[in-house]
């Protein structure tokens, strides 16, 4: 009857065969094709820097370009900013950085500067100018008007209606779902001028 190997032996054994092919894998892996260091400036997506389709681009027009980074007196932390000057949005991580920034249409009645918090987010409605509007997230309130971020569910960007006091500030169709992947209830909210 042939000796029997003990339990140690078998798991020593297997785990041996188990690191050499490992290692085999390994340097197989180190030889094959390797990356190499790009000296170009990776381009953003598309989505990142979309545009309204109302505005012209800078370059057409002579204006001046969007501002890309964040205003400063802004705050720090993760948080909306809103310039009512240059009339965009920046989404801000908790580092500072800005993560999309975008061009915004504005309703007829505008936040005041100051520091604000969502408070509440609604996925879709008829907005008060008869628009059927997606992604809400309202912050703010002035003179009885609800002041809230939202896209057209179609995607249009309409200029305000006259005679109508409206606070929604359009964006994007992509823009609005980002600012509502980004904007949850309890994020802050900074209106700048």
């Amino acid at each position: 009857m042939p000796a029997r190997l003990p339990s140690w032996a078998w798991v020593t054994g297997l785990t041996t065969g188990a690191i050499a092919v490992v290692a085999v894998l390994g340097v197989q892996a180190d030889r094959g094709t390797q990356p190499t260091a790009s000296t170009s400036r990776p381009s953003a997506p598309a989505a990142a820097d979309a545009k309204p389709s109302a505005e012209p681009e800078a370059k057409e027009t002579g204006a001046e370009p969007r501002e890309s980074a964040v205003p400063a007196g802004s705050g720090t932390g993760r948080r909306i900013v809103y310039s009512l000057g240059t009339r965009q949005v920046w989404l801000v991580d908790a580092s500072d950085a800005p993560r999309r920034s975008f061009e915004v249409w504005p309703g007829t009645v505008a936040p005041d500067p100051g520091t604000y918090t969502i408070g509440t987010r609604t996925e879709a409605t008829t907005g008060s100018d008869g628009v059927d509007i997606e992604h809400i997230v309202y912050f703010a309130a002035k003179s009885g008007v609800s002041i809230a971020f939202s896209n057209a569910v179609d995607g249009s960007s309409p200029p305000p209606a006259e005679g109508r006091s409206t606070g929604g500030i359009r964006v994007a169709k992509a823009d609005g779902e980002a600012l509502w992947a980004f904007g949850t209830t309890g994020t802050t909210v900074r209106v700048v001028e």
